[in-house]
């Protein structure tokens, strides 16, 4: 009695993981934008923080990143079976 082997697939294709690497940069991009702005001195408060970079861009911008995630996750853009 023969066994037959079936071809073992990804659950994912080449382009889910190039657009969930893609989603990470732009993660990694917003968080770079959301960072900064403190101050060493405890005594000076330094207005930076509540720029437009830091409250509108930057959260924005992380919100596309993760839309792009759950976006490579869902898609299926290799049409193979």
């Amino acid at each position: 009695m023969k066994k037959k082997y079936s071809e073992k697939k990804f659950l994912f294709g080449k382009s889910n993981y190039s657009l969930l690497f893609i989603s990470l940069l732009i993660l990694s991009v917003g968080f770079i934008l959301m960072s900064g702005g403190g101050s060493n001195d405890p005594n000076f408060f330094n207005d930076e923080i509540f720029s437009f970079r830091r409250i509108r861009l930057a959260p924005t911008i992380i919100i596309i990143g993760f839309g792009v995630a759950i976006l490579s996750i869902f898609i299926n853009l290799d049409h193979k079976e």
